[in-house]
């Protein structure tokens, strides 16, 4: 495992592109609402990216045709944007997002509800939030990825809550995914985090089981049992003062 370690100069610009993604992820919260499909708020995010001098990062990822994963109800993660994709009265959505500015990625990730959704999906979309910020008090020097991992844990069980396994955060920098790769559950790693590591923190979390599939798109995960889904994600610098989330705006 090579683990890129930030310097102050390269923070700097992936502040900017945190930034970006910031200012996408504030738009998205105004245009989530009934009506909208989720072609329209693709080209919303794309719009926005590019006029802040930066490329989006997913557009052509591996073959990936949009600037944002829109993924709905029980869709997990890497939803395509459709035109055909009406957001309605009760759904939950969540809007992945990458720019990249100056040579270096901002990603972060967070699930919006359509209108008035159901105590369920209201109580999925708090827990996973909460299970994000849980993680993320341990991004600090000398903590341990185990207990980043051990924290989205506790509270997805508190909850009741599916983990999503197959997926997880990962280092971030010159490259959208870089190492470490960050389980949602213990798997007794034993890293340590050092100052300058910049790390996505990204809890999946589903009403349901565990359990997810990859639809024949090759790129859309679901979950098995149908039942929704929700995914929220913060890209992070690790210091010595704690953590200091990038993935917002200036």
């Amino acid at each position: 495992m090579s683990i890129h370690k930030k310097s102050k100069f390269e923070v700097n610009i992936m502040k900017q592109a945190g930034n970006i993604v910031a200012l996408v992820h504030a738009n998205m919260k105004e245009a989530v609402k009934e009506g909208i499909t989720t072609k329209e708020l693709d080209e919303l995010a794309y719009k926005i990216i590019k006029e802040n001098r930066a490329d989006p990062t997913f557009l052509g990822y591996h073959g990936f045709p949009a600037t944002i994963c829109a993924s709905v109800n029980e869709q997990v993660v890497h939803g395509f944007p459709s035109e055909n994709v009406v957001l309605k009265q009760g759904d939950i959505i969540s809007i992945d997002v990458g720019a990249t500015y100056k040579g270096f990625v901002g990603d972060s990730a967070w699930t919006y509800p359509v209108g008035e959704i159901s105590e369920d999906k209201k109580r999925l979309l708090k827990a996973t939030q909460e299970a994000l910020f849980a993680g993320l008090e341990h991004m600090k020097s000398n903590d341990r990825l185990e207990n980043v991992a051990g924290a989205i844990e506790d509270v997805a069980k508190a909850n009741n809550l599916g983990i999503v396994r197959q997926y997880g955060g990962h280092g971030v920098g010159r490259q959208m995914h870089e190492d470490p790769f960050v389980y949602n559950y213990r798997t007794n790693n034993p890293l340590v985090l050092e100052r300058g590591m910049v790390i996505a923190i990204e809890p999946m979390l589903n009403l349901g089981c565990d359990d997810v599939e990859v639809l024949d798109d090759g790129w859309c995960v679901v979950t098995k049992d149908k039942k929704a889904s929700a995914h929220f994600e913060h890209t992070v610098h690790v210091t010595d003062d704690g953590p200091e989330i990038l993935t917002k705006l200036l």
